[in-house]
């Protein structure tokens, strides 16, 4: 797969990433946070292993021990923005998150100690204005529900890194992201029963909302990813991943007729050319050599 076309299917990815906000909404709305994760990943994970039977009859041990790694990192995610949002309100919640987009290329940096571009730095910066112009409204306190948002932007960071090093080294990256989501749902569903009451949802909005972050979110994008993301490199991953609050904005003005204020529009604009300038190779084509008059002779073979 060339790396154009991985690129092109994480941003897919991103997009319905982007809607998730809107069924997340729907879906609190008559479910517990742990309830829900262990749905929406339990019923992605049902939904691929049915597809996929035959190439996860094939499934080794290396697979499904960074398959529990990755499960837990995303049950961690989802949980820490879940609860976060109880106690900080929306604004505050998607800008802290949004440092995934800061985290990664800073993890990269510790862990492998491979120095950043400048043109990779600069689209970072490009991107994280952006994301706080589009998402940050008011004034940024301090509160424990900012605290699990931040929590949860590292952990997210963390979860791109180590997607990017389980799809090299395990023999099957559509494996890997269908056991993901089988022990991020697990995960969900052991807190679920030892902290909350498990249910189904009890109303249509509530079941539009699990089948829609089960089928689109969950088992479409968790799977892709890792498919996607052996092809392309993290920080990459990262800075496309920084659409996601654009995508977001988006939806909202469709579904729910919500404008965007102009420095919103700013925000987002900065959020695309961060992206399109991290990944922006200047070619400068080197001059053919001019000989000078004098050396004609020197170099002629008569």
């Amino acid at each position: 797969m060339k790396q154009s076309r991985a690129d092109l299917l994480i941003f897919i990815v991103t997009l319905c990433w982007g809607s998730s906000y809107l069924f997340m909404k729907m879906g609190m709305d008559s479910l517990s946070p742990y309830n829900l994760i262990a749905l929406r990943f339990g019923f992605a994970f049902i939904l691929t292993a049915l597809i996929f039977f035959r190439q996860l009859r094939h499934l080794d041990w290396r697979t499904t021990g960074y398959g529990a790694l990755l499960g837990l990192c995303l049950f961690g995610v989802f949980a820490f923005i879940m609860f976060g949002l109880q106690t900080t309100s929306t604004s505050n919640a998607g800008f802290l998150v949004s440092l995934t987009v800061i985290f990664v290329p800073i993890l990269y940096w510790i862990i492998f100690r491979r120095r950043l571009a400048g043109r990779q730095i600069a689209g970072v910066l490009m991107a994280l204005s952006g994301i706080g112009l589009l998402t940050l409204n008011g004034q940024l306190s301090i509160h424990p529900g900012d605290a699990l948002c931040i929590l949860a932007a590292l952990c997210y960071a963390g979860y791109i890194l180590m997607t990017g090093a389980a799809a090299r080294i395990t023999s099957s990256t559509l494996n890997l992201g269908i056991m993901q989501l089988g022990f991020a749902g697990l995960y969900g569903l052991i807190f679920s029963f030892l902290y909350e009451t498990p249910t189904l949802p009890q109303t249509s909005d509530g079941w539009i909302a699990v089948l829609a972050l089960s089928v689109v979110c969950s088992a479409f994008g968790f799977v892709i990813q890792p498919i996607a993301q052996k092809y392309t490199t993290p920080t990459r991953t990262g800075l496309i991943f920084a659409l996601e609050p654009v995508f977001a904005a988006l939806f909202a003005f469709w579904f729910e007729h919500e404008m965007l204020s102009v420095k919103g529009y700013i925000g987002a604009a900065l959020v695309l050319a961060g992206v399109v300038v991290s990944e922006w190779k200047l070619k400068i084509k080197a001059p053919k050599p001019v000989i000078p008059p004098q050396d004609v002779q020197k170099v002629s073979p008569l």
